[in-house]
């Protein structure tokens, strides 16, 4: 398979020339992180027992109810959940949904910030996401496991730089592009369909038309809490200015 490289950066995009593409072409941080979640959700489905894996669930996913408890009365659990609750999935289903959003936009964010800047980022867009949530659902029992905060983060990002200023989306070198100003992306026709796509498919989830991924109730709030993080914040993770 062939793939473009680029050769003179201009207006901020890049002219491009032919040559050879690996089948499989995923940055090695984003595929350390696949192989990861599934490796967690393998171990959960096919090693743990039932009440083991429900002790992980009860230390490691996200649970509203938690914080109308002062924090002085329990552990640390409070502490690490708004980010571990992002490592877990409710079904293989919900697993490969997130990993197909993952890779799609997932890959240019990671080819453009590099490993170092993705956990936090990671860390970082998954706790903005059940922050939303936990708005929404302030005390509730119901717990929340799932990447799609972190993917939605990944989207939000990827918004800021894949699409050219003429409109136009580029592909293989999109991390290449120049990042659009605010002012610019709200006045980019393509952002601005791709972004109403978006938060009307959210708005339509949360409205309980349809399900997303075999994960039973849907946390669309998170999924805006996410999208919001990494579209109005990445700036502060981008190293091409």
């Amino acid at each position: 398979m062939e793939q473009d490289q680029p050769v003179t950066p201009v207006d901020g995009e890049s002219t491009v020339t032919r040559s050879r593409e690996p089948a499989f072409n995923l940055p090695q941080g984003l595929t350390f992180v696949l192989l990861f979640l599934i490796a967690i959700h393998a171990i959960r489905t096919y090693l743990l027992p039932e009440t083991l894996d429900q002790e992980v669930i009860l230390n490691f996913a996200f649970l509203p109810a938690r914080y109308t408890i002062p924090l002085g009365e329990q552990g640390l659990v409070w502490l690490w959940t708004p980010v571990t609750y992002s490592f877990l999935h409710g079904s293989w289903e919900h697993l490969i949904f997130n990993i197909f959003w993952m890779v799609a936009f997932g890959a240019p964010v990671v080819r453009r910030i590099g490993v170092a800047r993705l956990a936090v980022f990671w860390c970082l867009s998954a706790a903005a996401a059940v922050a939303l949530h936990v708005v929404f659902h302030w005390g509730e029992m119901a717990v929340v496991v799932g990447a799609s905060g972190v993917v939605s983060g990944f989207m939000g990002a990827a918004a800021r730089f894949v699409f050219s200023p003429s409109g136009r989306i580029s592909r293989q070198f999109a991390h290449l592009n120049r990042r659009l100003s605010l002012a610019e992306t709200l006045t980019n026709r393509s952002v601005l369909v791709f972004t109403g796509i978006w938060f009307l498919t959210n708005f339509l989830i949360g409205l309980g038309l349809f399900s997303m991924g075999g994960a039973g109730s849907v946390a669309w709030e998170a999924h805006i809490g996410g999208f919001l993080f990494g579209f109005l914040l990445f700036g502060w993770f981008d190293p091409r200015d």
